[in-house]
């Protein structure tokens, strides 16, 4: 350990910088973007060139690559569909007016980000623009996706999120093209982004060094990660090791009744909004301001020992003391004294609250004052 390490294999045949990399799903094969305008497809277990894909007019800003077909998009303003067996370009999806950003293929369907300020759904198999989401300020850089979890989000086809260099990420609905919540927050251009495994907190980076984390149902800032000192570029999500996802349609035993209960937990968070009919009011407690533990078990009466410290705790304070180090009791003889000495004031210390006038004493009369000699209590 500590030792510099070597590379096991050199993959050279780019002419241009390479701007994106992706693994197959079963790990045999890599795809490769770059600035030559070509994409590669390599085998992992000798390095060798096994498809040059050609097509492109412009750089390959992104790449992604499925079991059967291999995805790019460009500034040439294209996406394209590759077989990966041949390296034949298979479809060819026009329709942004500037440069892709990203491309992401899920649930049969094909996204795509592009500094023309929009988001569009594709048809993978026709290759015509299913959806068009318009609404950003600025070019659109980053998605995300998650699939239906519940009645309301499969009549929606799904969510998809966006990040923008207008410093806001979106949540649309995709079969409507609706937006269904607008994150604010950041200062800065929203870099990338990424779904937890539930798909209910969407965490986003930013040219303003931060973090944050949201509900993307409520659209509500759950917390900011504030450590870095420079722009974040890139986000991985992870459950913790041994830990499956957990189905959509199966109960959480962290369900709340009824109501948005929910630790602040993210995951825990999202699962209880997406259940339950009212949206995210709090992380930490329900709409009514108690946890839904407190209102399973109450807790036990206090113990005498804690009743008779709480009454020492919440008791008057004592009286306090007159600040004055001579201080002498007050004389009931209204006899100023000698000339040039004032009476001592009453000694604090009376009952608290209770006025002077109802103890049936009266204050001294005032000795005429002499310059210089006035000291109070």
């Amino acid at each position: 350990m500590g030792g510099g390490g070597s590379a096991l294999r050199v993959c050279a045949d780019h002419r241009g910088g390479i701007n994106w990399l992706s693994l197959s799903p079963d790990g045999q094969r890599l795809l490769t973007g770059s600035e030559d305008g070509t994409a590669r497809l390599w085998s992992t277990a000798d390095g060798t060139c096994c498809a040059l894909l050609q097509g492109h007019e412009s750089y390959v800003t992104f790449c992604q690559l499925e079991d059967e077909a291999a995805f790019t998009c460009s500034a040439d303003c294209t996406i394209r569909k590759w077989d990966v067996l041949t390296g034949q370009c298979l479809q060819v999806f026009r329709g942004h007016t500037s440069i892709v950003n990203r491309i992401l293929v899920a649930n049969n369907q094909l996204f795509s980000s592009s500094y023309d300020r929009t988001a569009r759904a594709w048809s993978v198999d026709r290759g015509q623009v299913a959806r068009e989401f318009r609404g950003h300020r600025n070019c659109v850089l980053t998605l995300a996706y998650t699939r239906a979890a519940c009645v309301e989000e499969a009549a929606a086809g799904g969510l998809l999120v966006t990040g923008s260099t207008d410093g806001t990420a979106k949540v649309w609905q995709v079969a409507s093209g609706c937006c269904h919540q607008t994150l604010r927050g950041h200062t800065g251009a929203v870099l990338c982004l990424v779904l937890d495994a539930p798909g209910r907190t969407a965490f986003t980076g930013s040219t303003d060094a931060t973090v944050r984390a949201w509900d993307i149902l409520s659209g509500q800032q759950l917390r900011v990660f504030r450590e870095h000192q420079g722009s974040v570029i890139c986000l991985e999500c992870s459950r913790a090791a041994g830990t499956p996802a957990r189905a959509p349609s199966t109960p959480s035993p962290e369900r709340c009744g009824g109501c948005s209960a929910a630790t602040p937990s993210s995951s825990t968070a999202s699962r209880c909004t997406a259940r339950c009919s009212t949206p995210l009011r709090t992380t930490a407690r329900c709409a009514s301001g108690t946890s839904a533990a407190s209102r399973r078990r109450a807790p036990p009466p206090p113990s005498a020992a804690s009743r008779a410290s709480s009454a020492t705790r919440w008791a008057a304070p004592p009286p306090r003391p007159c600040s004055r180090p001579d201080a002498r009791p007050a004389r009931r003889d209204p006899d100023p004294g000698p000339r040039g000495q004032r009476p001592a004031r009453r000694a604090c210390g009376s009952p608290a609250g209770t006025p002077r006038h109802s103890q049936g004493l009266q204050p001294p009369p005032r000795a005429p004052e002499v310059p210089g000699s006035q000291v109070f209590c």
